[in-house]
């Protein structure tokens, strides 16, 4: 499996028709093998597609994409996931966790030659004056953090108050690019506009958190198409490769003689969540 990332100095470069690197990494049973920069040569969107199927791309991860280079993505038979930002190897790690969120297309306006993106953080579209809110950068959420990495303390509670993760009984602070999809909607959300040293108190509906439960989500395989399937029991936690090589967790809910039912839900989806976040630092 090949993943090809828009690249620029390390980060994930925000606007797929206008790179002029991709850095390409080989993977091999979900890890991360080998990993190479290719230019591009001067081609645009018309062109980038094939350009990435004739290197034997399978997935472009990017920041803003317009409708026009994701059918011709498609068309190649590339799988996209847009709205990445901040460093690109954390992106693919993210990715191959099944972390990256994909926003799809973001980019719905023309841009012409003189429109060149900048901005100290990767992230934001230097070449508008408030105008192209998410054009480029893929995060759907604003805020002077979006695209910075993030340190933050946090302890989870359901609504009962039991606690359910804490970085505090850790002793570790948790470190993220805010905006890129590595974090759920309503963290990321919340960190966006923190300042160094505040903490917060935040209630997250099951949409801002992990999500619904997704009902397409729960299937049954027959036991002699997956070896080793006859010594997992139900309520077990096992983990099943996808056709891209990812490690997918999934729960074992039910099993007979001849099928084996797995749902691949977050654990947490369908749950409203409670977040005290404290923002430790800013790297940058």
């Amino acid at each position: 499996m090949k993943i090809a990332v828009t690249y620029e100095d390390g980060m994930v470069f925000q606007h797929f028709g206008h790179t002029e690197q991709f850095k390409v990494y080989e993977v091999t049973d979900g890890a991360v093998t080998a990993a190479e920069v290719i230019g591009t040569n001067g081609s645009g969107h018309e062109t980038l597609a094939s350009f990435l199927k004739g290197l034997g791309v399978d997935v472009l991860i990017c920041g803003g994409i317009g409708d026009g280079a994701h059918d011709a993505l498609s068309e190649q038979g590339v799988e996209l996931c847009a709205g990445a930002a901040g460093d690109a190897d954390k992106a693919v790690s993210a990715y191959l966790r099944g972390d990256l969120v994909d926003t799809g297309v973001n980019c719905d306006h023309h841009h012409d030659e003189n429109h060149a993106c900048g901005g100290d953080d990767g992230a934001a579209c230097g070449g508008c004056s408030g105008g192209c809110h998410g054009c480029h950068g893929g995060p759907r959420i604003e805020g002077k953090n979006v695209g910075k990495t993030c340190r933050t303390h946090y302890r989870g509670t359901f609504n009962d108050g039991t606690q359910f993760d804490s970085s505090y009984d850790r002793g570790e602070p948790l470190e993220f690019v805010c905006g890129a999809g590595m974090m759920i909607p309503g963290f990321d959300a919340a960190v966006a506009n923190m300042d160094v040293g505040q903490t917060l108190q935040v209630h997250l509906t099951a949409a801002e958190a992990y999500g619904e439960a997704d009902p397409n989500a729960i299937f049954s395989v027959e036991i002699a198409e997956l070896p080793g399937a006859e010594e997992v029991a139900v309520g077990e936690r096992v983990y099943l490769q996808d056709t891209y090589g990812r490690q997918v967790p999934v729960r074992v809910t039910a099993r007979d003689e001849k099928t084996i039912t797995f749902d691949a839900n977050h654990e947490m989806a369908g749950k409203e969540l409670n977040f005290q976040i404290e923002l430790v630092e800013i790297l940058g």
